[in-house]
């Protein structure tokens, strides 16, 4: 049984319609790809599992539905997520946003903790006390990650993890996605740059026009 599957969703904003019959799947421990183009439906696509689009169609999370949750009752159930734009605190330090993403463990997996987290990002270790609105774009995509891992989630959804960053910050989060991996954690990230991952991902979809394909 997959872990996360779409059966036949359309999702838009109001009455305007960005995702037509989209289906995918996601099994557990297997990191795939949503790629194309700016505007072609791959943030609508993650917002809608997660339900903050109007939405059709099936969504099944470990075999529940979950289209017809609220937001917060699907991120319970354990999809994380992480939106391109970040959207940490930033008034709180690094710390402090740890902890308001703080969930009990899961069985099956092992549990996110500072320390685990500050060795998979070496990076927020250092700057443990500092506010995160005086971070760099790529050390708040960093956070933004370790927050959502600190929810202890099944599955994550990565909205663009390296657009707008700095090559050696692309490299580190290639390298970080490859640890959430081998952790057993399933991964769906999308992005415009698909070779990005290339070397980590076990399936690409490719998205056109709001209509999603196998590549």
């Amino acid at each position: 049984m997959a872990l996360l599957e779409l059966a036949n969703v359309a999702a838009g904003y109001g009455r305007a319609r960005v995702l037509f019959d989209a289906s995918l799947t996601l099994e557990p421990g297997e990191v795939v790809m949503l790629a194309g183009r700016n505007g072609a439906g791959k943030s609508t696509t993650l917002r809608a599992v997660m339900g903050l689009v109007d939405r059709t169609g099936e969504i099944r999370f470990r075999g529940q539905r979950v289209d017809r949750l609220e937001p917060f009752e699907i991120a319970r159930l354990g999809v994380g997520y992480v939106p391109e734009d970040r959207r940490i605190f930033g008034s709180l330090t690094v710390a402090e946003n740890l902890e308001v993403g703080r969930r009990a463990s899961r069985s099956g997996l092992r549990a996110w903790n500072e320390e685990r987290l500050f060795a998979l990002f070496p990076n927020l270790a250092a700057m443990r006390e500092r506010p995160g609105e005086r971070m760099s774009g790529g050390e708040q995509k960093m956070l933004a990650i370790a927050r959502t891992l600190m929810g202890n989630p099944l599955a994550v959804l990565l909205d663009e993890p390296s657009e707008g960053l700095a090559p050696i910050v692309v490299r580190h989060m290639a390298a970080a996605i490859g640890e959430l991996k081998r952790s057993g954690l399933a991964v769906l990230l999308c992005g415009q740059n698909a070779r990005f991952a290339e070397a980590l991902v076990d399936r690409t979809y490719r998205i056109e026009r709001g209509q999603i394909r196998p590549s």
